[in-house]
């Protein structure tokens, strides 16, 4: 298996995205596009990473250091003086180096590691200085055209404006990505003039100058043209993000996972999924998120960054950055916000928001509460419209329940607070002092009837 090292090229502005950030910063299927790539060549065997900063440099950097930190070194592209030029930055880095070097564009999600690593082995078995990726579009307006020769070798490459009309019906196309000999490559590079209308230093130049001096360039056609396509527009991108989910979506079926609509179902690169777990339609699933076996999830669910255990239920729901055992169940229009822990066998029902709490085994909170910073046991009951009074304008206090413990309809737990083991709350009552284990809390007015009363606005 050939080994080989990367350089990612992602300095260039992206000027049709019309955006403030780098383009290469822009997600598909909950990643940015550079990941995508750098997880192809890692996929791949890529040994060495590279990436080439410019325009925005800075938040590029800081992105793959939080997603893949230690895998990649980073070099900079100061002017923006095109592909050749980016390439050469990285010289300094790579002189040293001997073997292949695979340049990359970071706007070019649908890369695959096994199309990466079709292209390093076909490169090197071919014994070639320069091998170029293609592929053959249904319509290759616009793409430089690959122009082979007898033997299957590249003899140019010639761009749209200038192929005649017997080369514009070549379909094969230059994708932009190519493999290098990297000594071969930057010898090459030291020819490469910006004698063109952009004053630009092309990378595309190296493989002419390589011909020229008697060296073999060797093309690798893709299997499939779309995992080639480079992203430059919105449009585009939403183009790019329908394949990558409906590759998932393949993916996690082969595995055992029923998805009911794929198309309107949207689950991310690094989402995990057991068998035999139903995935109802109009349903996100975001970031990390780890779904176990036989669950039942959405309609209408979106979880971004959920740990569920097996057995899971859910419709209706939003739930972030928090973790669900097994056996939960998660009732209609409920928000289960972060640093959130359901316990097994947990039920929530109806319009019922959690933050911040631990809700011990097989409590229920049924409907129209909200509980935050609450640590609670188990076999807990919460009454309808139960409130944990958590703010004070100021600091966030935290509330405990016990184990067993029975909470009335339209209570308010004033923070911080406690009610012990299988103690009870009488419904509408606030709480603002401990409650002892057993015993019953009554905190309401004595109601009052006012006999012979009249409304004096009648």
């Amino acid at each position: 298996m050939a080994e080989f090292v990367t350089v990612v090229l992602a300095a260039g502005k992206g000027t049709r995205m019309k955006s403030k950030f780098s383009k290469v910063l822009h997600k598909a299927a909950g990643k940015p596009m550079i990941q995508h790539v750098l997880d192809a060549a890692r996929a791949a065997g890529a040994r060495r990473n590279i990436v080439v900063t410019g325009y925005e440099g800075q938040s590029v950097q800081e992105a793959l250091a939080g997603a893949i930190a230690g895998q990649v070194e980073f070099v900079e592209q100061k002017e923006q003086l095109g592909t050749g030029h980016a390439v050469l930055q990285t010289k300094p880095l790579l002189q040293n180096e001997t073997g292949t070097v695979m340049v990359l564009c970071g706007d070019t999600p649908l890369l695959t590691g096994a199309l990466l690593r079709k292209l390093a082995d076909e490169h090197e078995a071919a014994g070639a200085k320069a091998t170029v990726l293609t592929a053959v579009m249904p319509d290759a307006t616009g793409y430089g055209r690959i122009i082979r020769a007898a033997d299957g070798s590249v003899e140019k490459i010639v761009e749209h404006k200038d192929a005649t009309e017997a080369e514009r019906a070549v379909r094969e196309v230059n994708s932009g990505i190519y493999c290098f000999a990297i000594q071969s490559l930057f010898e090459a590079l030291a020819s490469v003039t910006n004698d063109n209308a952009q004053g630009e230093y092309y990378l595309p130049d190296v493989l002419e100058i390589l011909k020229k001096r008697g060296e073999k360039i060797w093309a690798v056609t893709a299997d499939h043209y779309e995992d080639t396509l480079g992203i430059n527009s919105r449009l585009q991108l939403a183009r790019a993000e329908k394949i990558l989910r409906m590759r998932k979506a393949e993916e996690l079926m082969a595995a055992g996972v029923t998805i009911m609509d794929p198309a309107t179902t949207y689950i991310d690169a690094d989402v995990r999924i057991g068998r035999d777990t139903v995935i109802y339609p109009m349903t996100w699933l975001e970031g990390t998120t780890v779904i176990g076996e036989d669950c039942e999830i959405g309609p209408s669910v979106r979880f971004q960054n959920v740990t569920c255990g097996d057995e899971v239920t859910g419709q209706f729901t939003y739930a972030h950055d928090c973790r669900i055992d097994t056996g939960v169940i998660l009732g209609q229009f409920t928000h289960i916000r972060p640093d959130t822990h359901l316990a097994a066998g947990v039920k929530i029902g109806n319009f019922v928001e959690v933050k911040n709490s631990n809700i011990g085994e097989g409590s229920k909170l049924p409907h129209l509460s909200y509980i935050g910073d609450c640590d609670m046991g188990s076999g807990v009951n919460m009454g309808c419209g139960t409130i944990t009074v958590n703010y004070d304008g100021k600091k966030k206090f935290r509330t405990r329940v016990g184990n067993d413990a029975f909470v009335g309809c339209n209570s308010n737990l004033v923070a911080p607070v406690t009610v012990e083991d299988g103690a009870y709350v009488a419904a509408g009552s606030t709480i603002t002092n401990t409650v002892p284990a057993g015993t019953l809390a009554v905190a309401r007015a004595r109601q009052k009837n006012i006999t012979d009363w009249h409304d004096k606005r009648k």
